[in-house]
């Protein structure tokens, strides 16, 4: 089971090249970082992890940005967004930025997305929470189109637009690989039609897993690869996970300075090892 590392990245914490490098260093093999453009001042949307919103959320680097500072830095680490929140973004930027980012690592981008959580950000980006899902699932189709195709054209109830021209294309063909995150029955559905991996949270248990797998199975889709995102350090679960089929844990990674983010590298790395195979 390969090991990689989940976090926020914010001016308050260690640098994204910095961290890139420490990462590759102790072996793992990706670093997947959050996004948030902003957090409203007024808040009504309940922070899914209970209790009051960390500050790392505040105050996240762009995630394109840090990642391509990580690239810089590093020679095959996998970089990967956990996860863009792709109905929040402009279709065509986001295009253009992950095929960039894609093209300058040599094909080292892993392209995670979901729907979001938070209503009050999404509505300040002119995004309906009702309609989200549905709006991802679009973006996915016309990300595609965009692409692979030299003049790409989409035509759908929420993305529409005329025959386009834009160039950088990805390194990774046809695409970097798109990783789905969520365990709703609508997230699978959409991982099933548009994903090539599945980014579940580390409260997914391993009969979720399997459960989730045998139903992608049952519609064709056998090569979905799992990476468990943001998980702590229970030796049981990476067991369970490692037997139900998840290809990668990734371990959450507190924001902190760089002297105590290395410490806790260290600290995760050593469980790695247990398992890495």
């Amino acid at each position: 089971m390969k090991f990689g590392i989940a976090t926020f990245v914010t001016d308050e914490g260690i640098r994204p090249d910095a961290l890139g490098e420490a990462v590759e260093e102790r072996g793992f093999d990706s670093l997947f970082l959050a996004e948030h453009s902003h957090i409203p001042a007024s808040r009504q949307t309940p922070y899914p992890g209970g209790g009051e919103l960390p500050r790392s959320y505040y105050r996240t680097f762009d995630p394109f940005v840090a990642l391509t500072a990580a690239a810089v830095a590093t020679r095959g680490l996998l970089l990967a967004t956990g996860v863009a929140l792709l109905p929040q973004r402009d279709l065509f930027h986001t295009a253009k930025q992950v095929a960039s980012l894609d093209l300058l690592s040599g094909g080292r981008f892993l392209f995670g997305v979901g729907v979001g959580w938070n209503r009050e950000e999404m509505r300040n980006h002119g995004t309906d929470p009702a309609s989200r899902g549905a709006l991802l699932s679009e973006q996915l189709s016309a990300l595609k189109e965009i692409w692979t195709r030299d003049e790409a054209r989409f035509h759908g109830e929420h993305i529409d637009f005329d025959p386009i021209y834009q160039w950088p294309k990805p390194a990774s063909k046809p695409h970097p690989p798109i990783y789905v995150g969520g365990e709703s029955p609508a997230a699978l559905a959409r991982l099933a039609q548009h994903g090539n991996g599945w980014l579940p949270r580390a409260q997914t248990t391993p009969e979720q897993i399997r459960s989730a797998l045998r139903l992608l199975a049952e519609q064709g889709r056998q090569d979905v690869s799992v990476t468990i995102f943001a998980a702590g350090r229970d030796s049981g679960l990476i067991e369970g996970w490692a037997e139900a089929g998840v290809e990668r844990v990734t371990f959450f990674l507190p924001t902190r300075q760089k002297d105590d983010t290395l410490r806790l590298l260290d600290e995760r790395a050593v469980l790695a090892q247990r398992y890495r195979g």
